[in-house]
């Protein structure tokens, strides 16, 4: 899927219950009518989230950072074979992000290629597809810092964000293919700084920490978008989760498979026996929002890549039995639009909520990785 590139074997390959597929594969069919339908209405557009379900809107921003998400699912609808013209559709999309390839200026050139890119040449083999995931991945390793040994984050460079676990990997990619050791100790090394300074030792995990710049030493763990600087926000758990899980596969390197099953067990644990969508922030006392949807969609379909990977049966059971769970939730009408007032597919996630950018909304990479998580479920034995 999105890390499809492997150099770990996956060592097993979970199955579902049949109302589990039967509820994705209803879920997807929704989701391939709205995506179709925003190209249709808003051709060549790349929104990030919903304002009172509406795609178009001229609301902040705040990063460029979910242009890749678009022509992702329309590469996984063409994969799932819901029709040819998602090809065509997913080429288009794909051509229109082709110059962020060289896009220094922000830290998520994975989201950006790596859905779209890597994608098309891991279907096609292509050897034009794979050169621009190279050098995406080479442009992002620009971003390194030297002596404090991370990939700064599109805000400053003192600051470094749990998000940067899931876009590493295009530089590990890059590395590997080309047999760049400079790359692939690059990608290494912002794992091991992550892993020691934003994943604490419950398995929670800091959104943002911030370096010395003269020395490189480290001086606190801080929050942009989670409810303090010593809370774990949700999302930022799901993607380290995800990227950890991501950079093992990638890898082989059993630190990472460590981590992953450290924040996978602290998900656990704050979401098992009662609702498995969490709320934006797991310390927030009393959230105002029950739910951050997009959290969900992306952990669960990071649970469904460990439980492959992972070297203990009773703890992938584990991980498999709690992505389900979260599957067969985010398919209840509660989440999913069914109706077409809404434009978006997967209802109640978040952006900002400190910014109020995309609060209650659909969000781009919420749809995103619900779609891969369903067509994880639906591609399962």
């Amino acid at each position: 899927m999105y890390w499809a590139s492997r150099r770990v074997s996956e060592r097993r390959n979970l199955s579902f219950k049949a109302e589990t597929r039967a509820a994705a594969g209803a879920a997807l069919e929704v989701a391939a009518g709205k995506v179709e339908r925003l190209a249709t209405d808003h051709p060549d557009y790349f929104p990030l989230y919903t304002d009172q379900g509406r795609w178009k809107h001229g609301k902040e921003a705040w990063t460029n950072w979910c242009e890749g998400f678009l022509g992702g699912q329309m590469w996984l609808f063409h994969e799932l074979g819901l029709g040819e013209d998602w090809r065509v559709r997913a080429e288009h999309y794909s051509k229109l992000v082709e110059e962020r390839q060289y896009d220094d200026q922000v830290h998520d050139l994975g989201f950006v290629l790596c859905p779209t890119w890597k994608k098309w040449w891991e279907l096609t083999g292509d050897d034009t597809r794979r050169q621009v995931v190279i050098q995406g991945g080479t442009t992002m390793a620009t971003r390194f810092n030297t002596k404090g040994k991370y990939l700064r984050s599109f805000l400053a460079p003192d600051s470094i964000f749990i998000d940067i676990m899931m876009n590493v990997g295009i530089i590990a990619v890059a590395g590997l293919e080309t047999g760049d050791q400079n790359l692939i100790d690059i990608a290494e090394q912002h794992c091991e700084t992550t892993r020691k300074y934003l994943v604490r030792g419950d398995g929670s995990t800091s959104h943002e920490g911030i370096f010395d710049l003269d020395s490189g030493e480290f001086l606190r763990q801080t929050t942009q978008q989670g409810w303090r600087d010593d809370s774990s926000w949700a999302r930022g758990l799901a993607w380290s989760l995800y990227g950890f899980t991501s950079m093992y596969s990638l890898t082989g390197n059993p630190h990472w498979l460590a981590t992953a099953q450290l924040t996978a067990d602290y998900w656990l644990e704050h979401t098992s026996g009662a609702d498995p969508v969490p709320p934006n922030d797991f310390d927030e006392p009393d959230p105002v929002r029950r739910w951050e949807s997009s959290a969900a969609a992306c952990a669960a379909s990071g649970l469904i890549m460990l439980a492959s990977l992972a070297t203990d049966d009773d703890q992938a059971r584990r991980y498999h039995d709690q992505a389900e769970v979260t599957v067969a939730r985010l398919c209840e009408p509660e989440f999913v639009a069914y109706e077409d007032a809404w434009e978006g597919v997967l209802k109640h996630g978040s952006y900002h909520e400190a910014k109020q950018l995309g609060v209650d909304e659909s969000v781009m990479w919420g749809e995103y990785f619900f779609v891969e998580t369903l067509a994880r479920v639906v591609q399962a034995p």
